[in-house]
This record gives C-alpha cells, sequence and structure tokens, in this order.
C-alpha cells in the first residue's frame, strides 16, 4: 500500500533532523573557541605562526577546502532537499497574504536559565576584565571590551511607520512618530586592528531618545533606548556557558602577534567563501573573517531575540538608499588604508544622505525559534522581517563625530521593559555591558551619565 502524503512528509521531517543534528555535530567542530585554539595557538608561543595556522595556510595554498567540499556537497545538497520539502509543510501554517498566521505571545516562561548561570556570567565578566587589562597595557586606556575601534558617529532620526498591523504596533513602535538617534558603526573585536590585515563583522549601535514608558530597573530616570546590532544574523555562541568558552580562548589570542591574526582572517575567510559558494555559511569563521564589504552597505541584526510588547522579535537594519544597496555584496579596497572602513564612511558622509529599514522578525515557534539557543537561525520562510520604521540620516561629518563616542555608552540595559532583551546570552550581556562600561569610564577618567538628547553628547 502506498504511503499517504502525511506519512512521507513525517518520514521528511524526521530525516531533516537527523541531517540537523548532523550538520550540527559539523558546525560544532567550527566552534569559536576550537577554532580559536587551533588558528591562533594559544597554548604556543606568540611570536609565531602554530601548526594550526601553517596547516590552514598550507591547505589554501593546495586547494583542499574545494575538494573537501566536493566529498561532501552531495550530502549537503541533500539536507537542502530535504529541508525544503519540510518547509512546505510547515508553510501549511501561513497565511494566503504569505504572513504566519499566529504569533507567539510573550511570557516569562519562555526564558530557562542554566545551572549556575549567575556564577557563568561572572567568569565572563572576570575574563572580559583580564582582555581589558591586556589591551589597556597595549593603547594606553581603557577600550571597549568589544567594538573598540569606531568607522564613524552619525546623528539622525527614526521614523515610525503608519498603519502597522497591531502585532507589530509595541513598545517604541507602537505609534507613528518621530524620534532623534545616534548610531555608531564599529568592528567588532575589542582590539584596534588593522583594516588592511583583519577583516572581522561590523557593528551597529542605536541610541534612540526622548522614549517614554517602563524602564529596566536601575534605569528608571533615562529616556533612551539602545538597540546593538551585529552583520550576521545569529550569534557565534548559543548561550553564555558556550560564550565564556569563546571569550576565554579569544582572550588568551589578544596577544598573538597582528600576523597570526591576519592569517586566521584570511583562511576563515577563503573557507567560508567556499561555504556560501554552496548555500552554507559559519558564522563562527564568519567572526574571524568577514569580507570587507562596506560598513553602508550591509545589513545589521540584533541577532538575539528580545521582547516586542506582547509578542517576542529580532530586528534588522537594511539600507534603501539606492547607491548603498548598488554596493551589498561588493568588497572595498582595504589595501592601504588601516582605517579603510572608517574612511569609506566618512567619505559617503561628506555629501550623501542615507536611509534604513528597520524590520521585525516576530516569533512563531519557541522550539524553531528559540530564545535559549542565540546561534540558530530563525527561518523566514515561516517568519518574514517586517517593515516598522525608517533611520534617515543626513549628509554629516562622521569622523569628526567620533569625539562624541567617549561620551556615549550602548548598553542592552538601556531599554524599554516592552524591548527587554531575552535569552542566556543577553542575561549575560545585560551585566557584562553595564560592569565593563562603567570600568572603562573610570580607567579614562570619563564620568557621564547617560543623555537625555544628542545635544548632551
Amino acid at each position: 500500500m502506498s504511503k499517504s502524503a502525511d506519512d512521507l512528509e513525517h518520514e521528511v521531517e524526521a530525516t531533516r533532523e537527523r541531517l540537523d543534528q548532523t550538520l550540527g555535530n559539523l558546525q560544532s567542530r567550527l566552534n569559536m573557541a576550537s577554532l580559536t585554539e587551533d588558528l591562533v595557538g594559544t597554548q604556543h608561543p606568540v611570536g609565531s605562526l602554530n601548526g594550526g595556522v601553517q596547516r590552514l595556510l598550507n591547505t589554501a595554498k593546495e586547494n583542499l577546502v574545494p575538494t573537501l567540499l566536493i566529498s561532501t556537497g552531495f550530502g549537503f545538497l541533500v539536507y537542502e532537499t530535504l529541508r525544503q520539502t519540510a518547509e512546505r509543510r510547515r508553510l501549511r501554517f501561513v497565511g494566503p497574504d504569505g504572513l504566519p498566521r499566529s504569533y507567539v505571545r510573550y511570557s516569562d516562561a519562555l526564558e530557562s536559565r542554566e545551572t549556575n548561570e549567575e556564577d557563568t556570567i561572572q567568569r565572563i565578566i572576570a575574563t572580559m576584565k583580564s582582555e581589558g587589562r591586556i589591551t589597556r597595557e597595549r593603547y594606553g586606556k581603557a577600550l571597549r571590551t568589544s567594538h573598540a575601534k569606531s568607522h564613524g558617529v552619525a546623528e539622525g532620526e527614526l521614523r515610525v511607520l503608519d498603519g502597522l498591523p497591531p502585532e507589530l504596533r509595541q513598545g517604541l513602535f507602537a505609534e507613528p512618530r518621530t524620534y532623534p538617534v545616534i548610531i555608531r558603526l564599529s568592528h567588532v573585536p575589542g582590539e584596534y586592528l588593522d583594516d588592511r590585515k583583519v577583516s572581522s563583522p561590523r557593528g551597529m549601535s542605536i541610541k534612540v531618545f526622548d522614549v517614554e514608558g517602563e524602564r529596566l530597573p536601575g534605569h528608571e530616570s533615562e529616556v533612551t533606548q539602545d538597540f546593538i546590532l551585529d552583520t550576521g544574523k545569529v550569534f557565534p555562541s548559543p548561550n553564555a556557558k558556550a560564550f565564556l568558552a569563546t571569550i576565554t580562548a579569544l582572550q588568551k589570542a589578544t596577544s598573538a602577534p597582528e600576523a597570526v591574526k591576519q592569517a586566521v582572517s584570511a583562511t576563515s575567510r577563503a573557507t567560508n567563501a567556499a561555504l556560501n559558494a554552496v548555500g552554507l555559511n559559519s558564522a563562527n569563521l564568519d567572526f574571524f573573517g568577514h569580507p570587507p564589504f562596506h560598513p553602508l552597505a550591509e545589513a545589521y541584526y540584533t541577532q538575539t531575540p528580545l521582547r516586542y510588547g506582547n509578542y517576542v522579535a529580532k530586528l534588522a537594519v537594511r539600507p534603501l538608499t539606492d547607491k548603498l544597496r548598488a554596493w551589498i555584496g561588493k568588497t572595498i579596497d582595504v589595501s592601504k588604508d588601516e582605517n579603510a572602513l572608517r574612511s569609506a564612511v566618512t567619505d559617503y558622509f561628506r555629501t550623501n544622505p542615507a536611509e534604513y529599514e528597520v524590520a521585525v522578525q516576530l516569533c512563531t515557534d519557541p522550539k524553531r525559534m528559540p530564545i535559549e539557543n542565540a546561534s540558530k537561525e530563525w527561518p523566514e520562510q515561516e517568519s518574514p522581517y517586517r517593515p516598522v520604521a525608517r533611520l534617515t540620516f543626513p549628509a554629516q561629518d562622521t569622523v569628526g563625530q567620533i569625539v562624541r563616542e567617549e561620551e556615549l555608552s550602548f548598553c542592552p540595559a538601556h531599554t524599554l521593559e516592552a524591548h527587554r532583551p531575552l535569552g542566556s546570552i543577553n542575561r549575560a550581556r545585560l551585566k557584562a555591558y553595564g560592569v565593563m562600561g562603567a570600568l572603562r569610564r573610570q580607567e579614562n577618567g570619563s564620568f557621564t551619565s547617560e543623555p537625555r538628547a544628542p545635544t548632551q553628547v
């Protein structure tokens, strides 16, 4: 007797789940802690390339990566075929307008704390302090633990769109109004790295002013809403425990020569480019070697979930300006300028305005779109990013405004309760950002309070 369509689809789903597990095991071999150990060699003298780097360089020269991809490519293609079949079944739950029929309502029960999570967070903070001592000795001042090197600071407006449906009219986006904003563009590492040698992911931090509403404890007097976004749709570590292993390895690698970091960055970019060619991507490899795209032509994501009023969501910021969209996916020449990315931002904003779309992806299934696993991508086939606002910036001197950044603290705790960051990674961030930001300002002799308007920065 032939099997029914439902039986076949259940079999496809079971096969997809097994392949998910297999792919997860492969991805775990690319976890950041292991990559840092293998590539930078935290157990080896920092004055020379370790065996892992040398092997990777030899591998690149011998074109082994394409060979490996050919040998595994068929399996990945089968995986993708089965995944798409399973997705078609899931799309039964999407309405005729292409949008989900229902959304997960926010509840405190959506979060689940790990065992000994508080101890893990305190160890994360201690590791960040240790890394901070290394960079402070190198640069003569305290740096941001992450996003140290700025590409530019810009002032503009956030305009909430009119006519949003009820599920999108939440929190900051509940009413169609305009807010003043300041953004800071940066690279992710907590070091001043040479753009000619090391290319890392980028960050966009947004501070929205004149925001009224219930705040997190300890921030009741503030009127700002901060959103911290990076290139890449997912966070490289799934939870605080994994993040501790990552930053412990990275802290040991901070003292490595820039030549080592350059070799790691180049090899990671080459390997991830080969994965991209067959429809795959490694967030961990991207962390070590993000392509040198124009910072203003990239999409930025919160990566981790946040409360969205009565719902749960992730946010994205994507370029709308035609000139910037024409640069999407195109690399820029960084060979002659150690601050090439900053120069690219400065040159553009000197005579050009910029506009971005702010979009929201609502959670429709806490299993498929987990709160506690920040490294799991939420499938856009089941819940697409939908526009809720526009970010606009006039032409301005962005490099000249970098001097303002010491007066700025971008922190997940600067938020409405309606947009409280969720999940293990964010519970660590909520504490670590505050501690490390206060320590940086104290060591640099800067004692500022959270501004209430751009003019106070």
